[in-house]
């Protein structure tokens, strides 16, 4: 058994001798996750989902005791959605991945795309969701007496990576993202602040990570962007 565990620990490249190899080698071993089939995909691994579900809990308890709310939105977004807000998806544009048809069909024995279904309007995999979310809180918001309306998503998104690593940086993967709506913006700064200081909580003292907290820089920011609602009084 000890010869065993010396050849699979004999796998794993040395730290010194190249950091990338190490790194995947350490997780495929530990059996968190797994090269997928599909490219630039993993598949997380039953020790590797623990993890994630008992990240996710500790989150999501600190997200609810602030008042906040989940909600599900659609994986698919109408390509004139980020097309309003061409600025905002500018920096991950060539990430984006596309449906155009919703079937496909069999010719002379060849699988391929039917033609026929191309959609009218091609629906983007989503890379994130604002444009959707805020498209509802329009809808949903017809006066301040709505507000603030505080909602948090569990979901996956895309962005079609070209350079991916297990764990950092993959295709598709698992995240949250928490949207909110303010009277003002006193409050909406309020609850930027509240919620950076949630997020610090959680890195240092659940994952005993330090971290440093402030405003990030102009190549860390998504465009600036502004939702219009409409009001009634």
């Amino acid at each position: 058994m000890a010869q065993a565990q010396n050849a699979k620990a004999q796998r794993i490249t040395p730290r010194a001798k190249d950091f990338s190899e190490w790194y995947g080698d350490v997780i495929t071993q530990a059996e968190l996750a797994d090269y997928s089939p599909v490219r630039g995909c993993m598949v997380i691994r039953p020790h590797g989902y623990r993890l994630w579900e008992l990240m996710q809990r500790a989150l999501d308890d600190m997200f609810k005791a602030t008042g906040h709310r989940n909600a599900y939105f659609p994986l698919f977004i109408p390509m004139s959605f980020l097309a309003k807000e061409a600025e905002h998806v500018e920096g991950f544009a060539k990430e984006v991945a596309l449906v155009t048809h919703t079937r496909l069909k069999v010719t002379n024995g060849v699988l391929g795309v039917d033609p026929a279904s191309a959609l009218e309007e091609p629906l983007v995999v989503r890379p994130t969701s604002e444009t959707i979310i805020y498209a509802m809180f329009a809808k949903w918001i017809q006066s301040y007496r709505d507000l603030p309306l505080l909602l948090n998503q569990w979901c996956n998104v895309v962005r079609w990576e070209m350079r991916t690593r297990l764990f950092l940086r993959t295709t598709e993967f698992l995240w949250q993202e928490g949207h909110t709506a303010h009277a003002t913006e006193a409050e909406a700064e309020a609850e930027a602040r509240q919620m950076l200081g949630v997020y610090r909580r959680f890195a240092e003292e659940w994952m005993a990570m330090p971290v440093l907290t402030g405003a990030k820089t102009e190549s860390e920011r998504f465009a600036a962007r502004c939702a219009r609602m409409p009001s009634k009084r």
